[in-house]
């Protein structure tokens, strides 16, 4: 018999509101299951402060001390323990775990026509997050009226878009919220305009490389990190492979930041280690303190190539230092925010980032005149790229470098989670 799904997925709720919630997962283990759960929780907008991880190979256990952000959030921590237990390997099949991998769920086309204003794009995309929607690509389109057609393809985490009633209760939810700025929504499932969204269009390469090249540990920067945060956002990773005849130890201490946790998971899921056992503490001067007990997944022996090692150094170090790549650049007579991350293995892109950037510049009062997400693909690795038309402004004239450098600052911070 299995272990039942309570059992799977417990919640240990804070007494208050400065304590933690404890997340605790036990079940069978397979590849890339931290990385899955990790992503779950930053898509309720939710902060890892700490984790602990351990797994033999057959059974994994994890906890997790989350909290909200911001603290003023609502969770929905039954809809997040359901959403916990689907990447998790039922029990009833024993260890047996070659279990075949989901179909991906059907992209959706939502039409909204609105009354175009100052953040609500933002707005928009707050009231999707809420319901469990996440956007695979958007596109909208300002009108000389003062009006928009924003387009977004999305897909239901509930798995419940074949029901008209969810259907309706999206549009519906859109038009009570939006009130007058909400001309019209429309909902229904995706044709062939998803595929027109695939490409992207060239880049000059000084900002290719700026967004996608990779050692950037070093390199100077078109909008280089303020001080305050070149001075915290220094990573250092030491290799142990003395302590242990089975694994290599990774001790990495760098700047606490919302989806350090996730981070670290993903590039392990995509570089094939395995973490056996992790331990990300937080201290009180903004650092995590990390433990990892990794291996190769091929053969669940230490990692002993130099060249390996030092590839996996060099990549923990250039995604703690830039996790995201942030710009604003001159696009003919356009100013236009760029907003890149990696893409993983899998396809996935990475949670809350449409959110998080329009959050940022509806906080400046930037106005967005136009935006979209598509994907770009280098040799290396595929990228999630996020592309707003900014709208001249008294408060941020953009010619001005020292505008420019804060609406980067603004949005790094904002995505970074500080």
């Amino acid at each position: 018999m299995g272990i039942p799904s309570d059992d799977l997925v417990v919640i240990q709720h804070a007494k208050n509101a400065n304590e933690p919630t404890i997340v605790t997962v036990n079940c069978p283990d397979k590849a890339g299951l931290g990385c899955d759960l990790c992503r779950i929780i930053l898509e309720f907008g939710l902060r890892i402060t700490r984790a602990d991880i351990s797994t033999d190979g057959r059974w994994c256990f994890i906890v997790f001390w989350v909290i909200p952000h911001p603290a003023s959030l609502k969770i929905d921590w039954e809809n997040l323990k359901t959403r916990l237990l689907s990447p998790c390997p039922s029990c009833l099949f024993s260890y047996n775990f070659n279990q075949r991998n989901p179909s991906p769920p059907p992209i959706y086309l939502l039409k909204v026509w609105i009354i175009d204003q100052k953040g609500l794009l933002h707005d928009i995309n707050e009231i999707l997050c809420n319901l469990q929607l996440t956007i695979q690509r958007v596109k909208v389109m300002p009108t000389p009226d003062g009006r928009a057609l924003d387009l977004f393809f999305i897909t239901d985490e509930m798995e419940l878009f074949h029901t008209k009633e969810r259907r309706d209760d999206v549009c519906q939810c859109l038009s009570e919220a939006l009130g007058e700025r909400c001309i019209s929504s429309e909902l229904q499932l995706a044709g062939p305009e998803y595929g027109h969204l695939q490409g992207f269009s060239s880049l000059p390469p000084a900002y290719s490389e700026e967004l996608f090249g990779p050692e950037l540990v070093d390199k100077v920067s078109l909008h280089p990190l303020s001080q305050d945060m070149t001075t915290l956002k220094t990573p250092t990773v030491t290799v142990d492979n003395s302590l242990s005849s089975v694994h290599t130890l990774l001790q990495i201490q760098c700047v606490d930041q919302k989806s350090l946790c996730y981070d670290l998971m993903r590039i392990s899921k995509d570089s094939d280690i395995k973490v056996a056992y992790g331990r990300f503490n937080s201290s009180a001067k903004g650092f995590q303190n990390i433990d990892l007990f990794v291996q190769q997944k091929e053969d669940g022996q230490k990692i002993i190539d130099p060249e390996r090692l030092k590839t996996l150094c060099t990549c923990l170090k250039e995604e703690m230092l830039h996790p995201l790549r942030v710009i604003i650049v001159n696009r003919g007579p356009d100013i236009e925010l760029l907003v890149a991350n990696p893409v993983e293995l899998s396809g996935k892109g990475r949670p809350r980032v449409f959110y998080d950037v329009t959050l940022a510049l509806k906080a400046l009062g930037v106005f967005i005149f136009s935006a979209e997400v598509v994907r770009h693909s280098t040799q290396e690795r595929q990228w999630e790229v996020y592309r707003f038309l900014l709208d001249e402004s008294r408060d941020f004239p953009l010619n001005s470098s020292k505008a420019r450098s804060q609406i980067v600052d603004k949005v790094r911070r904002t995505l970074m989670g500080w």
